[in-house]
């Protein structure tokens, strides 16, 4: 009995689409995570989470959202490594520096995706504790975040796949 559930379980998660989409998944992270690692990327996992993001749209939306995510990367580690290379902020000017960035992507006409990825590196560049240089520390994040954005678009062209539902989540399959 419990062999024939695992059975229809699986049989579900293949026409779902779940086990290619995971399948896919898994390896565009791995294969993200591998080239940061032999570029001797300092957060190499950056670029894993940065693919593990884009791969969870389609080619056509992924390449919209991934140019407004770049955009936001460079801008945020630009502003963050030229304000933490002068200045160490506190709390109040920490959140002047998001409240910043927000204005300046406002100028720019750039959406709320390339606003919360230039939060986030700004972030990560004047908030990380290290003894490097907070413009090298902006510099690795953006190329970090940028070959997550390649390998995550590559894969989604390479290998394109069906859009998900939710509805067709392997645990709600018809008994």
């Amino acid at each position: 009995m419990l062999w024939l559930k695992a059975k229809s379980w699986c049989a579900a998660a293949w026409q779902s689409r779940w086990l290619v989409h995971s399948v896919r998944t898994g390896i565009g992270t791995a294969a993200s995570l591998a080239v940061a690692r032999v570029l001797r990327m300092p957060e190499a996992y950056w670029a894993a989470v940065t693919t593990l993001i884009v791969m969870q749209s389609t080619l056509g939306a992924a390449w919209d959202v991934s140019k407004q995510r770049l955009i936001g990367t460079a801008l945020g580690a630009g502003v963050g490594g030229l304000l933490a290379n002068y200045w160490h902020p506190g709390i109040i000017g920490f959140g002047a520096a998001i409240f910043g960035l927000g204005l300046i992507c406002a100028l720019l006409r750039l959406d709320r995706s390339a606003y919360r990825f230039a939060g986030i590196t700004l972030t990560l560049v004047m908030l990380a504790a290290r003894g490097e240089p907070p413009w090298l520390i902006g510099v690795h994040r953006f190329v970090e975040v940028s070959l997550g954005i390649a390998v995550g678009l590559a894969f989604n062209a390479l290998w394109p796949e069906r859009e998900l539902a939710d509805s067709t989540h392997p645990s709600k399959s018809p008994s």
